[in-house]
């Protein structure tokens, strides 16, 4: 009788093989030690810039509603560093993550493959050149200034918490939350827009990292979740960190002196369920259901002094295109060849939890993917990290044509088994 078993299986059961292996010699490796910092990045109130997010939006700013951060935690097993950063932005271009890693590793000594820098994705904040929004004269100049800012504090979060690091415990956990909502709606044509599909796919995870000291003090609380930073619209003119930044403030407000730093999940097709307004009571009420999630989850996590740390990147590459032609009645459109299009993953293995972080927007299906096939039970996937390579559809999606696929840069029959099979690989080199 023939047998077949999945490459997750062969995976799992090599595992539990090295488990029941008599025990190594000690090495270096095994005492965890962790610290964090936040450093603001809100820009000048008397220098606006035009924001982010939103095409039909091209004035700048008109106020500031609440500050911008980023957000570090650094961990250390006595060999191995890694940095673990949150900024909130829309995205980081991969130019810009080159520059910023480059720094990062000259001045901390934290090596490249192990840092993972994620933006949250916010619509409200100045726009910085990721999707290469227009700029000239003063604006580009005032952008320039900001980008430098920006730069400036994510290396000093970085250096700061390593400043700060101490003997530490670490824990995961994970819990649920309806804030999501998947957003490619079936139209009155028989098409799909961009809107509220409850019957959609979505994941309601909510993936929780605590680390705290070993008396037990909460060092930092590192959450992620797939949702659109988009509570707010174009019509919102204010500076804003929007939900991300609302459930971070939720968390930070509890526990006295944490750090708290939000990532999206594959939340590609993700928008809030109170979304693309000019309200900030919904921004608050969302912040609240999704961060009082979060402390639930982290005031149940039971964590472990004991520590190992690995890092590895790799880029995959994906046959390029162009839309020429938006969908009309008939829900055709047109392409044209383009350049191929890069994708960077990073992962980071801290234990028995994988950061598995895309430079790009990842549709929800492509995460759960990579949940279900990954051998460590505990994967959290990391949108908009080290990178940014636009919308990364699954291969099923491109049967609807909705906003995602039309403005993806990448054809079909690449992203989803590169994404996922390229983090299996990379997992697998890891036993």
């Amino acid at each position: 009788m023939t047998r077949t078993f999945s490459f997750r299986t062969a995976i799992c059961a090599f595992v539990l093989l090295c488990s029941l292996a008599p025990a190594r010699a000690p090495d270096a490796r095994g005492s965890l030690r962790a610290g964090a910092s936040t450093v603001t990045i809100t820009p000048a109130a008397d220098a606006p810039l035009p924001m982010s997010g939103y095409a039909g939006r091209t004035e700048p700013f008109k106020a500031i509603h609440d500050d911008l951060h980023v957000r570090a935690i650094v961990v250390d097993d006595g060999v191995s560093q890694a940095a673990l950063i949150a900024c909130e932005v829309i995205g980081i271009s991969g130019a810009l993550w080159d520059k910023i890693a480059a720094r990062v590793t000259q001045e901390t000594a934290i090596p490249r493959e192990s840092i993972m820098l994620a933006a949250v994705h916010t619509h409200a904040a100045p726009a910085i050149g990721t999707y290469d929004e227009p700029a000239e004269g003063e604006t580009a100049r005032r952008r320039a200034e900001y980008v430098q800012k920006l730069e400036d504090a994510v290396v000093a979060a970085v250096r700061q918490a390593k400043s700060t690091l101490q003997p530490a415990r670490i824990g995961f956990g994970t819990g649920k939350a309806n804030v999501n909502m998947n957003r490619r709606a079936p139209d009155a044509d028989g098409g799909w827009m961009l809107g509220n599909n409850p019957d959609g796919v979505s994941d309601k995870t909510v993936a929780v990292i605590k680390v705290e000291t070993t008396s037990g003090e909460p060092i930092a609380i590192f959450s992620n979740y797939a949702v659109h930073g988009t509570v707010l619209g174009q019509g919102n003119l204010q500076i804003s960190s929007d939900l991300p930044g609302a459930a971070s403030r939720i968390v930070e407000a509890h526990y006295a002196g944490v750090v708290a730093p939000w990532t999206s999940g594959a939340a590609g097709d993700q928008d809030p369920i109170y979304r693309v307004g000019t309200d900030f009571r919904n921004v608050a009420a969302l912040g609240r259901l999704l961060g009082d999630e979060i402390i639930r989850v982290a005031d149940g996590i039971r964590t472990s002094g004991a520590a190992r740390i690995r890092g590895l990147q790799k880029i995959v590459t994906c046959p390029g295109k162009r839309t020429v032609q938006n969908p009309g009645p008939s829900r055709e459109y047109k392409i044209e060849d383009a350049d191929p299009v890069s994708i960077r993953l990073s992962l980071l293995v801290i234990n028995d939890i994988a950061i598995a972080g895309v430079s790009g927007e990842v549709l929800t299906n492509i995460g759960s993917r990579l949940k279900r096939e990954s051998p460590f039970n505990r994967t959290i996937m990391v949108t908009h990290c080290n990178g940014s390579s636009g919308y990364l559809p699954d291969d099923a999606a491109y049967d609807q044509v909705s906003y995602e696929i039309v403005t993806t840069h990448v054809k079909r029959g690449c992203a989803e088994n590169a994404i996922v099979n390229g983090f299996l690989e990379m997992m697998a080199s890891f036993f």
